[in-house]
Parts: C-alpha cells; structure tokens; sequence
C-alpha cells in the first residue's frame, strides 16, 4: 500500500527546481580516513550519488580500519521557488525523487505531509528485517507570505547495522537550514547519532531570537497600557505622544500577533514526539549491541563507539529537557501578556464607546441648537408682527386725522394747522417708548438663549467627564496587578477582617 501511495503521490506532483547540493561526512576508527564534504550536485551525478559510484565510491581502507558511522544527505539549502513548499510539489523530477527515496530508505509518507502547516516530528521504524532502519521527518512549512511559501523540511533514515544516516534536506534562505548544515559540518564527530541534525535544528528554531520577541512585545504592551489605562511603568520617552484610537488599535493586533510567534504548546508537542524517537534509538541500540566473551570480545573501536553514543544520547536527552521547562515558562509568560493584552483591548472598547457617546451627545447639542435658532427666529417675526399690530393703528389714524390740520379756505392756497406739533409730540416719544420696551424684551431674550446654550455645553461636559470617569474606574480596576495602586479602605478593611476571622478560626480550631 505504501509503495501505490508513494508512486500515486510522485505522479500527482508538479516538478520545481531548485539547486542541489551533497553531503559526506563519515568516522573511521582512523580518523587519518575521517572525511566531510559538501558540493553542487547535478542530474548526471545524481545516480552515482545515490549509488556510491565513480567518484563518489567509499575509499579503499587499510587493514584494520573500518566505518564507525556517518551522514550522506541531499541538501537544498537554498529553496527560491515561489511553489517549493506548496501542496504536491517537489523539487526534484519525478524520476530522481522515487530513486532517492528507496535507495536511501526515507520514509515513503513524507510526500504525504506535504501540505502539513507548521511544525510537525515523525519517527517510525521501517519494515525491512534484514537491514533495519529508523526513519524520520522533520518540517515546517507556512502559508504563502508575500506571493512565497517558506519553511524547511528534512527526512532521514538510520541504518542500524551501518550507522550512516541518509536523508534529504531542504529550506529556504528565511529558515535555519544553513546554519544547521554548519552546526553539523562543526560537529562531524558526533553524526553516528541520527538525532543529531534534527537536534540541531530544533535548537535554532528556538533560539534566543523567541524571547526577545516575547520581551520586546511585553515592552510594547507596557507602553500600550499606558497610553489606554495610564499605568506608569515605562519610561517618558516611550509614551505615545497623541491619543490615536485607530493607530492604538492596530498596535494591540500587531502586538498579539507578535505574542502568538511560535506557540510554546506546539514545539512542546514536538519535544514530546523526540523523547519518543530517542527511546527508540536506545532500545534498537541495546538490542543491536553484541554480548562479550572472552573468545569474541567486542572491538576496542566498537566500544568506544558505543559509549560516545551512549554520552551524546544522554546529553540530547538532558537538551530536550531543558527545552521542555523553558517552553513551560515561555507559555506562562505568553499566556500573561495575552490576559493583559485582552483587558487592554477591553479598555479601548470601552473608551471608543465613550467617544461614540460624545458624539451623539454633541449632535443632540447641534440639534438643539438648531431649534433654538428656529425659536429665535420665530421670535423675530412675533416681535414684527407686534410692531406693525402696534403702529399700524396709528397709521391709519393720523391718516385719518391729519385732514383736520388742514385748512382749505381756497382752491389755490392751503396753511398749516398750528397744532401739527402735537402730534409730533405724541408720537416721537410714543414710538421711542415701544422700541426701547421692544429692545430691552428683546435682550432679556437674547440672555435667556445663551444662558441655556451655556447649560447645554456645561451639561455635554458634564455627562462626558462622569462617563469617563467612570470607564476610566472601570479599566483601572480591571488592568491593576498587585502593587500597583494602593488598595482601598473597604478593600484593606476586608482583608484585615478576613485575616482576623481565619486568625480566631484558627486558634479556635487549636
């Protein structure tokens, strides 16, 4: 089944390329035969590659001298592809794919995971008896990132009856695979461990790099706490200088998201699987080793192979260990800054709905504004109307009795009545006296609107400063940690009087 999966696998995939290089490094019980290399390795070499021919045969060894242990890779180190990570691709052509994998004896499956997100470990043995191998895969691979997938993947496989790891690695230039192809080239001595590599890369993928992340986002949620919650606990310099809820706001995203860069549970997952792969290795090596006695006692140079792998294995073991407890840590400590990270954002929804309500409190302001203008106005026209009510009648009046003032004794000449000046007398001061007492009404009025337009701005103040205050309550109880503010008299009062019942409780109780 396997073997139709396999094949089905390879003709479903599309054939990218990428650059390919080689690896040799091997231990001879005379390290004067120790050898490492790394090269370019083109299609016409690949086969003899594969099959250890022409130039890359095992040399010959003088008497006495025999293979300890070693690695042969096929490195793609630098994978440039846009596609390279992507779902049913591969980077080698759908001839030369097959044959490294069944020459080499990597696990079948790996062409499966291929569209597997994230970090994810494997390791099975595989079912061949007569030359038993310990097979592993090793990948991460992300999601396209600006039109590009990246990420990094190794398969290998452990052959127990030689001690030589073969396998395929890839990643592109974003991931750690060059420095791990260093870190090994360095620690040649140590290749008889199938783990190694994979140990290696771990290591890097949990560099420091991860917390000081985690520091520099702790850092950014302290200056957001300030600027939203006014908790004091950065320096002057690092505050934010303008309150800009859209620009706060897309910090806090950017900020969780920086938080949630390599989750510690995942990698502990993968700690837990490598524990599991190194129990394995142990017991087909316990199983493998040969009893002594004194007509076949076991090579010096066996031994001692032995027992390095036995010191590395325990050293790996340790590694592992130490990875655990810190990831332990580093999810404590997210899982800190995410809580805090949530009352924040729960702080800034809070005050983005206090602006909301200003806002609707000054368009009801502007409205009433309006209708208060609407009411003036009205009022202007009344006050008109009142006018030509009053003068109106007088008009008609003196219309009417200014014919009296006239004397027509001919047809050709007409005089004057000398008592015109009474009506001039009457009606100057009669006139004066209703637009002074229209004038004063009229400012009276004037004073009343704007003593309501100033309680309608002093009450919009007023409304807005106790809903702030009263979020404001709200967030700072809620984003208080433990000696940041002084605690309040009923709070100690509580404490005091709950320390006091369980103090006589306990007495009682003796």
């Amino acid at each position: 089944m396997d073997d139709y999966l396999f094949d089905s696998n390879v003709k479903d995939s599309r054939v990218v390329s990428e650059k390919t290089h080689y690896l040799e490094a091997f231990n001879y019980s005379d390290t004067g035969f120790n050898s490492c290399e790394i090269h370019p390795l083109t299609s016409d070499e690949f086969q003899n590659f594969l099959d250890r021919r022409g130039a890359f045969a095992p040399p010959k060894l003088k008497n006495g001298v025999k293979l300890l242990d070693g690695i042969r890779l096929v490195v793609q180190k630098n994978a440039e592809n846009n596609d390279t990570f992507a779902p049913n691709v591969i980077s080698l052509s759908q001839e030369e794919y097959p044959s490294m994998v069944r020459k080499m004896h990597l696990p079948f499956r790996a062409i499966e995971g291929g569209s597997i997100v994230g970090p994810v470990f494997w390791c099975e043995y595989d079912q061949d008896e007569d030359d038993r191998h310990l097979q592993f895969i090793f990948r991460k691979s992300d999601v396209r990132k600006k039109g590009k997938t990246r990420g990094w993947e190794i398969m290998l496989s452990y052959s127990f009856r030689t001690g030589v790891t073969t396998g395929f690695v890839k990643g592109t230039p974003t991931s750690d695979i060059n420095d791990a192809i260093n870190h090994l080239i360095a620690c040649q001595s140590d290749v008889g461990h199938p783990m190694l590599l994979p140990m290696i890369i771990l290591s890097l993928d949990l560099s420091v790099k991860v917390d000081i992340r985690q520091r520099d986002a702790r850092n950014w949620l302290r200056r957001l706490e300030n600027a939203i919650t006014m908790r004091n606990e950065i320096d002057k310099n690092d505050e934010y200088k303008h309150f800009d809820v859209d620009g706060i706001n897309r910090d806090l995203v950017e900020c969780h998201s920086q938080v949630l860069w390599k989750r510690p549970q995942a990698y502990q997952e993968i700690i837990k699987e490598m524990k599991a792969a190194m129990d394995k290795f142990k017991s087909a090596m316990d199983n493998f080793e040969l009893p002594t006695s004194p007509e076949k006692p076991i090579e010096k140079s066996t031994e001692k192979r032995i027992k390095k792998l036995k010191a590395l294995h325990g050293s790996m073991g340790s590694r592992l260990e130490f990875y655990r407890v810190k990831l332990t840590g580093q999810e404590h400590y997210i899982h800190t800054t995410l809580e805090r990270l949530h009352i924040q954002r729960q702080a800034l929804y809070n005050i983005m709905t206090q602006k909301e309500s200003k806002l609707n409190l000054e368009m009801a302001a502007q409205q009433r504004r309006l209708a208060h203008a609407s009411k003036r106005d009205g009022t202007a026209m009344k006050t008109l109307s009142l006018l030509g009510a009053i003068f109106l009648p007088g008009t008609f009046l003196s219309s009417v009795f200014s014919m009296t003032f006239f004397n027509f004794k001919v047809a050709d000449n007409s005089e004057v009545s000398q008592e015109l000046w009474i009506y001039f007398v009457i009606t100057i001061p009669l006139t004066l006296a209703i637009v002074g007492t229209w004038w004063i009404l009229e400012n009276r009025r004037l004073k009343t609107y704007a003593a309501e337009d100033r309680d309608i701005e002093q009450g919009i103040e007023r409304m807005e400063t106790e809903i702030f205050e009263i979020m404001r309550k709200k967030t700072m109880n809620k984003a208080s940690t433990w000696g940041s503010v002084a605690q309040s008299p009923t709070t100690s009062k509580t404490h005091h009087s709950i320390f006091h019942h369980h103090h006589h409780s306990s007495e009682k109780h003796a």
